[in-house]
């Protein structure tokens, strides 16, 4: 049994390979304020201290990490030496235990045993049902938590337990609008049929018939009758995905629909009830288009009878879903299955750096980078080095990735910037660096090396001054480099 991380704060070889004893992963730190730094970084299991430091020191780091909100287990590995009372002395104010010398390995199992026993008692797998606010959202996958989510829910089931047809719904791109549109159907009639047509993705002619259905040789081809989706949807639900779209003379006669409850097929003469909802959504601001004589208002005004609007990633009542979000693609992600069960959660660093960001495609955008994110990572930790966002810039002027972009893009390449970048945002700090990225030290400056990357071309950080004593945590010059 060994734990997956562990800091060991010492340039003793022998504490080091104590500490390799007992976990999958070592890092090395050489004093207080770089242990800071690489707890914020990996998260560790557990940090292992050696005899230089006294009890004023261990509770001094305990004390900064308490202040960022960061619990890790501590342990100090004495000389087999120490004064009476020692070992209680670091006990009491915060130490996880003490080990007197180097060689109680027996202790040490013990130790783990007991981190590994608490961690799954207190920190238990994250099922499938936290993600979700309510029953039927997780029947149809609508992931959050927030404010802005429980309000769309209500609204959801308000309009639900309503007899209100039509229903429009409203968002950015990749808000999850059709999952909303689903949650209707799934609270007001479950068993019977849900259809979804995109009005963008057909002609005008090819929407008609599709909606309408057609009679046999109501035009060239028409060899036989069809039915339609309106017809098709039977007591079910109908959704007009993207109704913006909808040439305007479509708009005139599906608003008869709305108004008379029937229709006709194309190039029919029967009359046919339509018992459907029908549920139209749209990412434009309907308004805007109808001053750009885009959009009907009679239409907008007979589908806003009960609207409901859903907020976009970044708008600050849903911010706190990122988090949630990026934890559920990752438990549910198929691209690797290789990966499956290995890569377990995010770093505080990378979740960060998604949190940060604005979110234009919203929920499929950030799916769409937590899957790439799989892709890259190589550890069981999604850090900040494979949180690419936007990886292939485009150009205003062109329909599609620059020239440069296509014609040089590679893994070496890509290999090379994201080192750059992780020297970039950790001030050269080269121990930082190799944890941001996963990888060793010595590998980090082998690669260095071989990409020829010079401290020169990138923003070295500021190394404040402190008192003596006292824990920092801006960063400090590269020591001497551990394997």
């Amino acid at each position: 049994m060994s734990l997956r991380r562990v800091v060991v704060v010492s340039s003793q070889d022998q504490v080091q390979e104590l500490a390799r004893k007992i976990a999958q992963e070592v890092f090395v730190a050489d004093d207080l304020p770089e242990a800071v730094d690489i707890t914020q970084t990996v998260n560790p299991d557990l940090l292992v201290f050696d005899n230089r430091f006294s009890p004023d020191h261990i509770r001094q780091f305990l004390d900064t990490t308490d202040k960022n909100q960061i619990y890790v287990p501590v342990i100090v590995v004495g000389d087999g030496k120490d004064r009476p009372g020692l070992s209680e002395e670091f006990i009491r104010i915060g130490a996880c235990d003490y080990i007197h010398g180097k060689q109680d390995y027996s202790r040490l199992e013990k130790i783990v045993s007991r981190i590994n026993d608490e961690s799954r008692s207190n920190d238990p797998e994250t099922s499938s049902a936290d993600f979700f606010a309510e029953d039927y959202a997780a029947s149809v996958r609508i992931v959050g938590r927030s404010k802005a989510i429980r309000d769309k829910l209500k609204m959801i089931k308000l309009v639900a337990a309503s007899c209100c047809n039509p229903v429009l719904i409203v968002g950015e791109t990749g808000t999850g609008k059709e999952l909303a549109a689903k949650a209707i159907h799934l609270l007001r009639h479950p068993n019977e049929q849900f259809i979804a047509v995109n009005c963008a993705a057909l002609t005008a002619n090819l929407l008609e018939s599709e909606l309408f259905g057609h009679a046999k040789g109501s035009f060239t081809g028409a060899d036989r009758e069809k039915t339609g989706l309106l017809e098709l949807a039977g007591f079910g639900t109908i959704l007009l995905d993207e109704i913006s779209e909808m040439p305007m003379d479509l708009q005139a006669k599906l608003l008869r629909v709305l108004q008379e409850k029937n229709f006709r097929k194309v190039g029919g003469t029967n009359t046919i009830p339509c018992n459907a909802t029908i549920i139209a959504s749209s990412n434009r601001n309907l308004q805007n288009q109808i001053r750009a004589k885009r959009f009907r208002r009679d239409l907008y005004y007979r589908l806003n009878i009960c609207p409901i609007t859903i907020a976009p990633l970044r708008a600050p009542e849903r911010r706190e879903d990122i988090k949630l979000l990026a934890e559920y693609f990752l438990k549910t992600s198929t691209i690797c299955p290789e990966k499956a069960g290995r890569i377990t959660s995010l770093t505080k660093l990378a979740l960060e750096a998604l949190q940060k960001h604005d979110w234009p495609g919203n929920v499929r955008e950030l799916s769409n980078v937590i899957e790439r994110a799989i892709m890259l990572e190589t550890t069981d930790k999604i850090g900040l080095s494979s949180i690419m966002i936007d990886p292939l810039p485009y150009d205003e002027s062109s329909d599609g990735p620059t020239a440069d972009h296509v014609t040089n893009f590679s893994l070496e390449k890509a290999e090379r910037e994201l080192i750059a970048r992780a020297l970039r945002e950790t001030g050269w700090q080269k121990t930082r660096a190799a944890a941001l990225l996963g990888i060793t030290r010595a590998t980090l400056y082998a690669k260095v090396k071989q990409y020829n990357i010079g401290k020169d071309s990138l923003v070295t950080a500021y190394c404040g001054k402190q008192a003596p004593g006292e824990i920092s945590t801006t960063y400090h010059p590269e020591p001497v480099a551990v394997p």
